[in-house]
């Protein structure tokens, strides 16, 4: 009888070793090795058309012989997520897609597979019954495609049997933590499981130019469970984001090997599933009846998407002594930073005053040109002088208290003149080349922090 081979794995980062170790040398974590079954003494099972006579023998191409062919993309019916995968779904991609449980993952594949006109459809699910699956897809659609067929199965041998006989043009599987092969001899949601089950989707996909869609489950840091090397496998990773206490989800390209890896789609979460946000600006300003202090415009970029987003500051006296310094939606650290410009270029004293930011509407923000918006805010907050609901700002702020340019300055420009506002202070370094007397918007240029100020306060 042969022998059974083993290994232990790091259950946080997938890093190998031959024995057990207490510290990961890869992640640092402690704790997280276990043994697995590497390889099974029995004869493999074969999975996804596994003959001799499917084997290809690669040869090398010179790069003037290859000929290029442009991708025919197939569209979902969803222009949010047509517009982050790149332009539609490519052929044989697969897109593995994470977020926290209960955000919203399971319905956002099922409306895919629902609106998806002229396609076969296999949604297999190792979660749920094919009961709970049709009230779902009752709920979100009031009539429901005839292409779309629910496959509950956990094993990717019966998986695969099922797709040779229904031929499918599209996959979705839900969970890839769920699913489980013959050829690895460990519990489903294992870091072996999960590499085996997601090479076995990967050949799959390339063979037969069938793009698959893979949920996967994240860990309590964030990051998507399982080995890192899934990530590296799969040709899109999308981020599936939100605050429960929101309607609103976001959904993140992380990686796109077939597009922009910056581009976001918004969605609005309701009783009859997922609805496709057109112009998340208006979302993402609030409706106020009055002037008040301590709120900016700034006009950021996600991807090739120009928005304009409300910036809310707080400043007050620190009651306990020690200064607390909070953002919700933007870098805690870049802030510390950005009030330590103000103080030392300006000279505002905060340092004996609480400072709370939030970014409207639950999203994070890490484009630095809504820095000059975010000192707008806390300085309208500190002297308790309202800024214009008509004013907004795009620009970067330096450690020397200069105003930095940003990039694509005439696509915020024409979104914030779409949506009615009369001023927009920019860098002066972006003035050249652009126009002033092309758009209806008035452009202020500042190369000083300073300067900024005194014209809206005086």
């Amino acid at each position: 009888m042969a022998k059974i081979k083993s290994a232990y794995f790091c259950q946080s980062c997938g890093y190998e070793s031959a024995k057990w170790l207490g510290k990961c040398p890869s992640c640092q974590q402690w704790n997280t090795f276990v043994e697995e079954v590497v390889e099974k003494p029995t004869t493999k099972v074969p999975s996804w058309k596994n003959s001799p006579e499917t084997q290809r023998v690669n040869k090398p191409t010179k790069v003037t012989d290859i000929q290029t062919v442009r991708e025919q993309r197939m569209l979902s019916g969803d222009g949010e997520l047509d517009r982050v995968l790149g332009g539609g779904i490519v052929p044989g991609s697969v897109i593995l897609i994470g977020g926290e449980p209960g955000i919203g993952k399971s319905t956002l594949m099922l409306q895919l597979a629902l609106n998806i006109s002229g396609k076969k459809i296999l949604y297999v699910s190792g979660e749920e019954s094919e009961h709970q699956i049709k009230m779902r897809a009752e709920r979100i659609t009031t009539h429901p495609t005839a292409n779309c067929f629910i496959l509950t199965e956990t094993s990717t041998q019966n998986i695969f049997k099922q797709i040779e006989h229904t031929a499918p043009d599209v996959l979705i599987i839900d969970s890839i933590q769920t699913l489980h092969s013959a050829h690895i001899e460990s519990t489903p949601g294992s870091v072996s499981q999960i590499r085996e089950c997601a090479a076995e989707l990967l050949r799959f996909a390339k063979e037969t130019d069938t793009p698959v869609f893979l949920i996967g489950h994240i860990t309590k840091d964030g990051t998507i469970a399982g080995p890192k090397i899934l990530e590296h496998m799969v040709d899109t990773v999308l981020q599936f984001e939100g605050d429960r206490n929101h309607v609103y989800r976001i959904l993140r390209a992380i990686k796109n090997r077939f597009g922009a890896a910056a581009e976001l789609g918004i969605y609005g979460m309701h009783a009859s599933g997922l609805r496709q946000v057109s112009n998340p600006s208006e979302i993402l300003l609030s409706q106020r009846d009055e002037e008040l202090s301590g709120i900016a415009i700034s006009a950021t970029l996600e991807g090739a998407r120009p928005m304009l987003i409300e910036t809310q500051a707080l400043v007050s006296a620190a009651a306990y002594g020690t200064p607390q310094r909070s953002a919700n939606g933007f870098d805690t650290k870049r802030m510390n930073m950005l009030l330590a410009v103000l103080e030392k270029r300006c000279g505002f004293k905060l340092s004996t005053r609480d400072v709370f930011l939030n970014i409207a509407g639950g999203i994070k923000v890490e484009d630095p040109a809504i820095d000059l918006a975010i000192l707008a805010a806390i300085v309208s907050s500190h002297e308790d002088i309202f800024i214009s609901s008509k004013t907004c700002f795009a620009a970067e702020v330096g450690l020397s208290g200069e105003i930095r340019a940003v990039n694509r300055i005439e696509q915020r420009i024409l979104e914030a003149e779409k949506l009615g506002f009369e001023t927009i202070f920019i860098s002066a370094f972006n003035m050249k080349g652009l126009d002033k007397n092309k758009f209806g918007i008035q452009i202020k240029a500042s190369s000083k922090i300073e300067d900024v100020f005194s014209e809206l306060f005086g």
